[in-house]
């Protein structure tokens, strides 16, 4: 069993950057790929950005790249999610998110319960 507690959201202007969080409990965390999902009102989950066990490999929706950064800590059993240049369009629900092996929308062994991120314009 694994829980996932996100942190670190807040309400940020458009251009400014917030640092996403999320311990993960137990001592399985280094055998999980990780991700991050959002959730944006009358809008279906999206993936955003994963990373393997390792941290050597990392995938992004193309809405963020090269303004997101996905990494991890296995010794501290924490992902991060480093968010820059964010936009208005980047509010959403954030939501931690850990598969065995790959994760995809219909692929997620264990959630966070979510960070709020909002982006004024």
């Amino acid at each position: 069993q694994v829980q996932l507690v996100e942190s670190g959201g807040g309400l940020v202007q458009a251009g400014g950057s917030l640092r996403l969080s999320c311990a993960a409990s137990g001592r399985t965390f280094s055998s999980h790929t990780m991700g991050w999902f959002r959730q944006a009102p009358g809008k279906e989950r999206e993936l955003v950005a994963t990373i393997v066990r390792s941290g050597s490999s990392t995938i992004y929706v193309d809405s963020v790249k090269g303004r997101f950064t996905i990494s991890r800590d296995n010794a501290k059993n924490t992902v991060y999610l480093q968010m820059n240049s964010l936009k208005p369009e980047d509010t959403a629900v954030y939501y931690c998110a850990a598969g065995m092996s790959y994760i995809s929308s219909s692929n997620v062994d264990y959630w966070g319960q979510g960070t709020q991120v909002t982006v004024s314009s």
